[in-house]
């Protein structure tokens, strides 16, 4: 009787291989079957459900620290929700870059923040003051306050504070609180610029001459600071004419009113001093506005003179000199 048996093949000819090729024939419509196909493309559709549900989780992430000038403490990122595979995988990807241990920070993240925890510090002063949002000159140096009796630190230009605050901070902030970016800067400023800070703090709501009464203050320019400060000023570069005019004697009123409108500074009875802030003038009808409030005073008897934020700060000898003269020759008395 002829052998009808499936021949192997000459390269295969173990007992062990034709049992595979058996088992591979019964096998065939398994895997061909719709059921399996629609096993293994599910598996692939998780698998890629996956891999977008991480990249959608490193681009929150991101988003997240972005949010926060760009600069996050790891473990903050942690508590938020964020898993260490997503800060892994960020950093991979170049999302997010490691400054100094812990601490990320976005690609776009705040250059002076990068710095501060480069530095292993927080933002302090007049680098904090502007980072809250108040009337700062900018003096192009980064103040950076670090922890007392702490060393090893690369300032690399920056100034470096090291007195403690009123307020207790923490090691997952970056940026000194109000209060104690105000010490720094009374300390640190000149007496007229650190009123004008202080002023902004006040007039912003960021502290209260009631809470400020209460704190602590153990330098005597702070105290200093704290008894000249208050909210009559409008803005900052109102606050240092009425402080440089009393170092020499001469008492500026702040926002009395006359002809129905407040006016900046009242010296004497008849001398008015405006002071033109940075914003103030650059739309043409408030300019207009002002000249015809300046007339109308003249017309009263008052004599008014004019001044701008660049005057302010940069010329101050020629516009103290002026005020001065006109106190000589008695403008500033009626009648």
């Amino acid at each position: 009787m002829e052998d009808r048996t499936e021949s192997p093949s000459a390269s295969c000819t173990t007992s062990e291989c034709l049992r595979s090729r058996r088992g591979l024939r019964w096998m065939r419509p398994v895997l061909n079957s719709p059921a399996m196909h629609a096993a293994v493309t599910g598996s692939r559709r998780c698998t890629a459900l996956r891999i977008d549900e991480r990249n959608a989780s490193t681009m929150e992430l991101e988003r997240w620290a972005g949010a926060r000038s760009g600069v996050v403490h790891q473990h903050d990122a942690i508590r938020a929700g964020f898993t260490r595979y997503a800060v892994r995988r960020g950093l991979e990807r170049g999302q997010l870059r490691r400054i100094r241990g812990p601490w990320l920070a976005t690609a776009d993240a705040s250059p002076s923040l990068v710095r501060a925890a480069r530095i292993g510090g927080r933002l302090a002063c007049v680098s904090a003051t502007r980072h809250h949002g108040l009337w700062t000159l900018d003096d192009a140096t980064i103040h950076v306050a670090v922890p007392p009796h702490s060393s090893r630190h690369q300032a690399d230009g920056a100034v470096l504070h090291w007195s403690e605050g009123p307020m207790a901070t923490h090691p997952y902030e970056l940026v000194e609180p109000v209060v104690n970016a105000l010490m720094h800067v009374a300390d640190c400023r000149p007496f007229d610029e650190a009123v004008a800070v202080w002023e902004s703090a006040l007039n912003s709501r960021r502290v209260s001459a009631g809470m400020l009464a209460r704190l602590p203050m153990r330098s005597a320019a702070a105290r200093l600071v704290r008894s000249t400060s208050t909210t009559l000023s409008d803005s900052g570069i109102e606050s240092i004419p009425v402080v440089r005019l009393a170092r020499i004697g001469i008492v500026a009123r702040q926002q009395v009113v006359l002809d129905g409108h407040p006016v900046d500074l009242l010296i004497g009875e008849r001398l008015v001093v405006q002071i033109d802030g940075f914003e103030s003038h650059r739309r043409a009808v408030q300019r207009e506005r002002d000249l015809a409030q300046d007339r109308r005073l003249r017309l009263l008897g008052f004599t008014v003179f004019r001044y701008g934020y660049r005057q302010v700060l940069t010329e101050w000898d020629t516009v103290e000199s002026e005020i001065r003269l006109a106190v000589a020759q008695g403008l500033h008395v009626a009648g």
